[in-house]
């Protein structure tokens, strides 16, 4: 038992190591390339890869690392902040391995953006659904492994109400989310601009809601509720 609980502290320990570093890095990166940006930086840009979006360049701090840091603590809070029957302790490291490619994903964002800001020349449509794409895949690998609760996973009236409808949706949404990530990253690849490569990003997530409606009427209509 004490073995069981050690490891497990070990591997929060290992997964808050890594989080803490990529916001060191967004943080040091942002500190070291503040001098060099213009007074006011793009951050948004339309459809067309056209800047249509600036903020002042301190507002860089909130868009990267203050994100990652309000991501964190939201991770850090799940345990208390779960109720009884729905607490996110049963799948811990499952938790904090997404935590871990969300704040990936928001550090691999802001660095485009620096990258932009910097005068550089980037296609920043396509860096961001390429991401955007990379997540779904992983999230879609581990989805399987996320048990009911009220913060993580596909959250609909049937999943939250049943855990048979819960545990089938999520391995439908794994499927899906893998199928959407790895389209949406071939289409990204071979130079695809434009709402086709976010097109399977919808899909595949409503494609899961849709799943769990129908699943739980199955159910329902065959009194296995």
């Amino acid at each position: 038992m004490a073995e069981a609980r050690n490891e497990a502290l070990t591997m929060t320990r290992k997964y808050y190591l890594i989080a803490m570093f990529l916001l060191a890095a967004a943080l040091v990166a942002t500190v070291v390339a503040y001098p060099q940006l213009p007074d006011y930086v793009p951050t948004h840009w339309n459809i067309r890869n056209q800047v249509n979006g600036y903020s002042p360049k301190w507002a860089l701090f909130l868009f990267g690392p203050g994100l990652m840091t309000f991501m964190i603590a939201i991770f850090v809070g799940l345990p208390w902040l779960s109720p009884k029957q729905f607490e996110v302790d049963g799948f811990r490291a499952t938790s904090l391995y997404i935590m871990v490619i969300v704040v990936s994903l928001i550090a691999y964002l802001h660095g485009v953006v620096l990258w932009a800001a910097l005068g550089h020349r980037v296609n920043v449509g396509r860096a961001v659904v390429g991401g955007v794409s990379l997540l779904f895949c992983l999230l879609g690998n581990v989805m399987g492994k996320v048990r009911r609760n009220f913060y993580i996973g596909v959250r609909t009236p049937w999943t939250l109400a049943n855990d048979r409808v819960w545990d089938a949706t999520h391995r439908f949404a794994g499927k899906a989310f893998v199928a959407a990530g790895v389209t949406g990253l071939a289409l990204t690849v071979i130079g695809v601009d434009g709402w086709l490569p976010l097109a399977p990003l919808v899909v595949g997530p409503i494609a899961s809601v849709v799943y769990s409606l129908v699943f739980y009427k199955q159910l329902e209509r065959r009194g296995e509720l």
